[in-house]
């Protein structure tokens, strides 16, 4: 039985580590412990002896117990470009990404995996986000951007998770842009054309308050 999530995005820069930052206060305000990874991010920094990258900083500081930064972020790449590009003298390795994830598995009760860029986004000459998440075998949880092209691009990677075959668990509405017009009409369109449950709507805010954001999320998600 998995214990975990895999949170995808319909882009990139759509508040995927936002959302699961608040998903980690979320299981934590329930009484879990909680760890997150972000098996392969670009864009990345030279710092303590190796590149690291803040969104997985980020990960690592909200986690329930002290974790190794390489456990969270195994494949780290300078330049900020798709990690298929990023890393041709080190390409991601699924074996290493699902070892990192079963260590994490036993340090904590909720374990979530952010992807990079959206559904489709290559993490190697082989490999796809869809195929981590595949291998992994976990719920998808959908961050949709609330801004314009939102529908189309929510309605696409919602119809490519069912067809992988892996349960999408629900989406999250993040409202990243402060002057989106017709935000809850484009939510509400969301929320009826998309089968999976709506499990929160994240407000704008030009600095997250994570605790404040988790109390937004839709009771049950276990």
């Amino acid at each position: 039985m998995n214990n975990g999530y895999f949170i995808t995005g319909t882009d990139t820069d759509v508040g995927k580590t936002w959302a699961t930052v608040t998903l980690m206060h979320y299981f934590r305000q329930q009484g879990r412990t909680v760890a997150a990874m972000k098996p392969v991010a670009s864009g990345c920094v030279w710092q303590d002896g190796q590149w690291q990258n803040a969104d997985a900083l980020l990960l690592q500081h909200h986690a329930s117990s002290p974790l190794p930064y390489p456990l969270i972020n195994p494949y780290a790449y300078e330049e900020p470009v798709s990690p298929h590009l990023a890393g041709v003298a080190n390409p991601a390795q699924m074996e290493t990404i699902i070892s990192r994830f079963q260590t994490l598995q036993s340090h904590a009760d909720r374990v979530l995996v952010e992807g990079a860029g959206g559904w489709y986004a290559p993490i190697n000459a082989e490999h796809d986000i869809s195929d981590l998440a595949f291998v992994l075998g976990l719920p998808v949880i959908l961050v949709v951007a609330i801004r314009l092209g939102c529908i189309n691009h929510a309605k696409l990677s919602h119809q490519a998770i069912t067809l992988s075959g892996l349960p999408c668990a629900g989406w999250l509405a993040v409202c990243n842009d402060a002057t989106m017009r017709q935000r809850e009409a484009n939510i509400a369109t969301l929320a009826a054309a998309l089968p999976s449950p709506l499990l929160g709507v994240l407000p704008y805010q030009a600095t997250a308050d994570f605790v404040g954001l988790a109390g937004l999320i839709t009771p049950g998600l276990r």
